[in-house]
């Protein structure tokens, strides 16, 4: 089941579709997308991927036990509200890897990761729960990243960083070797972080301020 009928839910079908085929079978059977709000428009486009809306999140309560749950929102606390409904039904969160995307040797993650195509992420990286890389992100060595982390298409995290919970890295930010990001912060697209960031502000601009 995939939550969220706007475009990013529906760039997670995209993930599964690639990888039912990587796997030349089927991987994954998705049961439907739900959505508390859908718009219009995005239930006539989901019309066109024929894949039903099947519903609010209430839907959850009575899915069969193991049905896995992938939550397609990129707001970093919109997605962690909606991950904690799903644990409250005990469905497992799905872990989507697109097979255009390399995970390093030594890389440990909680459910949930959803790596988009292009992402790169190398050695000795650790990931919390619900994190999501969009479109050719870079992860560097050593770094650790919290639960609910959102990293934008085409940013780049050097090597040794922190990136801690609910952190947003903008569509081409780059943050530079062996900084924090703290809980809460945004990074604005394009900007360069030179220096450590406080939680819970936002930062933005080369060098970023």
């Amino acid at each position: 089941m995939i939550v969220g009928c706007a475009g990013h839910g529906r760039e997670l079908l995209d993930i599964v579709h690639a990888i039912n085929e990587a796997a030349a079978g089927t991987a994954w059977r998705v049961r439907g997308f739900v959505d508390d709000t859908p718009t219009e428009v995005n239930l006539k486009r989901l019309q066109r991927l024929d894949v039903p809306y099947l519903g609010s999140l209430v839907t959850l309560g009575d899915l069969p036990t193991g049905t896995h749950v992938a939550v397609g929102i990129g707001d970093p606390r919109s997605r962690r509200r909606v991950a904690r409904r799903v644990a409250s039904h005990r469905l497992p969160a799905a872990t989507l890897v697109h097979p255009d995307a390399t995970l390093g040797t030594d890389a440990e993650h909680g459910e949930g990761l959803v790596l988009f195509a292009g992402a790169r992420v190398t050695t000795n990286v650790t990931f919390g729960h619900h994190v999501q890389l969009n479109q050719n992100v870079t992860i560097g060595h050593d770094c650790v990243v919290r639960d609910h982390v959102s990293v934008n298409p085409l940013a780049a995290v050097s090597g040794d960083c922190h990136l801690d919970e609910g952190v947003l890295v903008g569509a081409g930010a780059v943050v530079l070797q062996g900084l924090r990001i703290g809980a809460e912060a945004t990074v604005g697209a394009g900007a360069c972080v030179v220096r450590d960031v406080p939680a819970g502000t936002v930062v933005k601009g080369v060098p970023a301020r």
